[in-house]
């Protein structure tokens, strides 16, 4: 089963961050052969860290729990928040697949949150080659549509937050991302 996970900073956290570091790195080494994606968010000035996503494939909800729940950052207090969703992986690929590769060009976490009927669950190929992972955000269960989450290569994030049907969704957050793992 995949699951979205997108932690986000509390406020003033950096010097906790940067100081578990290498936990947060050793302890998403564990989980190597279950990533899709990983990586940072960063806010206007695209260097101060916001949060950090993590698409991975594990066996069920409460696995997708204690991979959130017991990530470093989290137990140390470093985050405000987590939004934990199942995922559909609609590229059938990971981030090291992408064609496009680690670097050139501008990336971007690009969330729809849902409200109504379900919109954007196809991809087209020409939206594909920017498409890093791509993705309905669903229910524990898989029956209910919520969202999606797109991480997306693009020139500005007007560009990334195209990649979504906007009008769609009840609100559509674009955050400067990076690929994610030890440097």
């Amino acid at each position: 089963m995949e699951f979205f996970c997108y932690h986000r900073d509390r406020p003033g956290s950096l010097p906790l961050r940067e100081e578990l570091t290498e936990a947060h790195w050793s302890y998403m080494d564990r989980f190597a052969d279950e990533l899709i994606a990983r990586g940072p968010t960063f806010g206007d000035d695209g260097e101060t860290p916001t949060g950090s996503v993590h698409i991975v494939d594990l066996p069920d909800p409460a696995a997708a729990r204690a991979f959130v729940f017991d990530e470093p950052n989290y137990q140390a207090g470093a985050y405000r928040d987590v939004l934990l969703r199942r995922w559909r992986n609609l590229l059938g690929r990971t981030m090291w697949d992408f064609p496009g590769g680690r670097t050139g060009g501008d990336r971007y976490l690009v969330l729809g949150l849902g409200e109504g009927e379900a919109v954007d669950l196809a991809v087209g190929q020409k939206e594909s080659d920017d498409l890093i992972a791509y993705g309905p955000l669903l229910s524990d269960d898989a029956t209910t549509w919520l969202g999606t989450a797109a991480l997306v290569r693009a020139p500005d994030p007007d560009r990334a937050r195209a990649v979504l049907t906007a009008e769609r969704y009840a609100a559509v957050e674009v955050h400067a991302w990076e690929f994610g793992g030890r440097r």
